[in-house]
C-alpha cells in the first residue's frame, strides 16, 4: 500500500505559498509592533446628541412583566424612559450584560452611568467611562444601532423635560443623516 503523500504527489509550490504568506504576515505584524504603528488614525467626529443611562434590572422573583425585565433610567433625572421586557430587546440586553460583567470583574459598581452619544457624522456609540470602552453600534447593523438610538429620542414618562442633551453645531460641519436622525 502506498503513502498518501509520497513526494511524487505533494503538492509543492500551493503549500510554499501558504507558508510564504504565514511568514509575511507575521513579520508584517511584528513590524508594526516594535515600530508602534496603528491600524489608522481614528477620527472622532463631535457629539451631536448624548444621553446618559442606567440600566436597572427587575428582581427575578415574581411573575409576568416584572419579572426579568430592565428599567432604562435617564441618569440626570433618575426618570425611566423605556422598559426592556422580557424576551425582548436582545442585543441591548447583551450589550450592557457584557459591559457590566466587566465592570464586576474589575470592582467597579453601577453608579456611573453608560453614555449614548451620536456623532455629526452619523455614528452612534455607547460608552463605558469606567472602563474606557466605547462600542461603536453600526457595527452591529443598522436594527442593532437602532435598538439603542430610540433612547435618544425618547422623554421620561410624563416628563418632557428629561430629553438628552443636544450640542448645537454648524450645519456645514455635520452630516445630512445625523442632523436628520438627530433632531428631537
Amino acid at each position: 500500500m502506498s503513502e498518501p503523500f509520497t513526494p511524487a504527489n505533494t503538492p509543492h509550490l500551493p503549500l510554499r505559498a501558504a507558508v510564504a504568506m504565514v511568514v509575511i504576515a507575521l513579520v508584517a505584524v511584528t513590524t508594526a509592533r516594535v515600530l508602534g504603528i496603528t491600524p489608522g488614525p481614528v477620527i472622532d467626529s463631535p457629539v451631536r446628541i448624548e444621553r446618559d443611562l442606567h440600566f436597572v434590572e427587575h428582581q427575578t422573583t415574581g411573575v409576568g412583566v416584572a419579572a426579568g425585565g430592565i428599567d432604562v433610567l435617564d441618569a440626570r433625572t433618575n426618570l425611566k424612559i423605556d422598559e426592556l421586557r422580557p424576551g425582548e430587546d436582545g442585543f441591548i440586553r447583551a450589550t450592557v450584560r457584557g459591559l457590566a460583567r466587566e465592570r464586576m470583574r474589575r470592582g467597579i459598581g453601577q453608579q456611573v452611568p453608560f453614555r449614548l452619544a451620536l456623532h455629526t457624522d452619523g455614528r452612534l456609540t455607547l460608552e463605558d467611562p469606567t472602563i474606557s470602552r466605547t462600542l461603536e453600534l453600526e457595527a452591529f447593523g443598522p436594527s442593532n444601532s437602532g435598538a439603542f438610538a430610540r433612547f435618544l429620542g425618547a422623554t421620561a414618562r410624563g416628563n418632557p423635560t428629561t430629553a438628552p442633551r443636544t450640542t448645537a453645531l454648524p450645519r456645514a460641519s455635520a452630516s445630512p443623516l445625523a442632523l436628520q436622525s438627530a433632531t428631537p
